[in-house]
């Protein structure tokens, strides 16, 4: 049976409070990235979007959070347990995400992953 050469857990250092989402790598490899997200409110500021060349799929693993698409009326209410694939060049934005408890995303990049282009 293969040994697990990194481990940990999803709860583990979660802060119940912070000004700033938080953005930690779990595994990387080339063309693959399984990223936790901690957001405690945060949201995408007015008029910007994310744009990116690659697959994200993303699990809302507590709390909540809604997802806007563009096109305007294409938006996502997401509660724990939800997931959500979002294509490469679909932009998408966080509206908003519920800051107690904390919403715990885990996000799975995959594709050509490189620099997101936010756009105002």
């Amino acid at each position: 049976m293969p040994t697990a050469l990194d481990a940990g857990n999803l709860f583990e250092d979660v802060r119940e409070q912070s000004d700033e989402e938080e953005f930690r790598t779990l595994l990387a490899r080339p063309g693959l990235k399984v990223e936790r997200i901690v957001s405690t409110g945060q949201c995408s500021p007015p008029g910007f979007w994310y744009d990116q060349a690659w697959d994200e799929w993303v699990l809302l693993v507590s709390g909540g959070a809604v997802m806007e698409f563009e096109g305007g009326d294409t938006r996502y209410t997401l509660k724990r347990g939800d997931y959500l694939h979002i294509a490469p060049g679909q932009r998408h934005r966080v509206a908003w995400t519920q800051s107690d408890p904390p919403t715990i995303w885990l996000a799975v990049h995959s594709g050509d992953i490189g620099e997101e282009k936010p756009l105002a």
